[in-house]
């Protein structure tokens, strides 16, 4: 993805928070706009857009992304390999909802190796964390003997959930988290989960590929849904009814 920056639109501080542009409009592979700040506000407007910010460090204004293509997820079509699904019927993992949310996300801004930088700053952090006492943002949380060992943490409007990074510390915990949250949107009817951008990785859990108009446009009249705001809990499922779905691995 390229970083290069928009060259005539910028989010000023002093604008109302309905000031971004239309989507549409975003190079394929580059910001939308910068600029702005990272209120709850802001991000929850930018969110029912289908704008998310991603930049690389806070020295660096915020840049505002609406990639073409983007990659989605429908809750039921996560794809649960033969590994995976013997993870989830062990047990091995305890899985919480909005237990943890702070942790999971310092979890995920940790550079994945030594010497590596993170896109996800102090300042998105307090963003983040912001929103998620609003209601807004959630986490799902992978334990192992009373220990974080991974998780994810994204954005919940209407009936769609935009993920924003996952981590793991041990086998496969960041997969037992996702499988458990796709698990519990489908049960609460939710109709998609917004994966950005697409990777190999992705592709591989069952993120497909969409048009950025279609994404806007299912964006659009995800809208009118009610959002399930606050903090949220999930349902125990017997470890016995996970079964693979998809490619075996």
């Amino acid at each position: 993805m390229s970083r290069q920056r928009p060259s005539s639109w910028t989010v000023r501080r002093d604008e109302a928070s309905s000031a971004f542009p239309d989507p549409i409009q975003a190079p394929r592979d580059g910001p939308l706009a910068l600029g702005g700040d990272l209120s709850p506000v802001r991000l929850l407007d930018a969110y029912s857009h289908g704008i998310f910010p991603w930049f690389e460090n806070d020295a660096q204004p915020i840049l505002w992304w609406s990639p073409d293509p983007r990659a989605v997820l429908a809750p039921a079509e996560l794809r649960v390999s033969r590994s995976l699904a013997r993870q989830l019927r062990s047990g091995r993992y305890d899985v919480t909802a909005d237990r943890a949310f702070a942790d999971v996300v310092a979890g995920c801004a940790a550079p994945r190796q030594a010497g590596a930088g993170t896109w996800i700053t102090q300042r998105m952090q307090r963003a983040y964390c912001d929103l998620h006492r609003a209601g807004y943002a959630h986490s799902v949380e992978a334990w192992r003997d009373a220990k974080l060992v991974g998780g994810l943490y994204g954005v919940s409007l209407g009936g769609m959930f935009f993920g924003e990074s996952m981590f793991s510390r041990a086998a496969d915990a960041s997969k037992v988290a996702l499988a458990h949250l796709a698990r519990q949107l489908a049960d609460w009817n939710f109709t998609l989960i917004d994966c950005q951008m697409p990777t190999d990785h992705l592709r591989s859990l069952g993120a497909r590929e969409m048009s950025r108009a279609e994404f806007l446009h299912l964006v659009a009249a995800n809208n009118h849904a009610p959002t399930r705001r606050g903090l949220w809990n999930f349902e125990q499922y017997a470890n016995g009814d996970w079964r693979q779905r998809g490619a075996s691995g």
